[in-house]
């Protein structure tokens, strides 16, 4: 395995959904070597539903709580020296106990993906609970952009080409 990472062998990728976390992602564990996670799919597997029927039948609040005990994982996983990359939802990042616990555990990475991007990706898909309302699912990316911002770098994401993404991030001052 790579272990080039200086500070710690985990990246998280943030972003509003329809970002590209899950492909470039895949695309960078892949170029290093290391573990890919993608954090809502590693939810479905530890409680045998879809993120929509979690949503549908517990509520947001039991949803987030799910997220944040794969996050935990995740993190002790890091932590025992397992490089990995990690694609996290779209809301993760804007909890407080998850972004306490991703601060010194890890390197985030911002995958900015421009409104009209994000729009076209999630108008294909039906499995996503909080883009349902158009005006709702607008205002939410507005206001996690500030949320996303506070990660230690932000890769600007301008179409669906995710090789230039790994390539931006592979030339991060964090790898060697």
């Amino acid at each position: 395995m790579d272990t080039r990472l200086i500070r710690t062998p985990a990246l998280y990728l943030v972003g509003f959904m329809g970002c590209g976390k899950t492909t470039i992602g895949a695309a960078l564990a892949d170029e290093l070597g290391w573990h890919f996670y993608d954090l809502d799919q590693e939810i479905e597997s530890a409680a045998g539903r879809t993120i929509a029927e979690i949503f549908e039948a517990e509520g947001e609040a039991e949803f987030r709580r799910h997220e944040h005990e794969e996050l935990a994982k995740r993190v002790r996983t890091a932590q025992y020296g397992q490089p990995m990359v990690v694609a996290l939802g779209g809301g993760a990042f804007a909890q407080p106990g998850n972004f306490e616990l991703l601060s010194g555990n890890g390197i985030t990475l911002w995958l900015d993906a421009p409104f009209a991007l994000v729009r076209e990706r999630v108008a294909r898909e039906t499995h996503r609970p909080l883009a349902r309302d158009p005006e709702k699912f607008a205002a939410l990316y507005e206001a996690r952009r500030a949320v996303y911002a506070a990660a230690d770098y932000r890769i600007a994401i301008e179409g669906d080409n995710a090789r230039a993404a790994v390539e931006t991030i592979l030339r991060l001052p964090i790898l060697g």
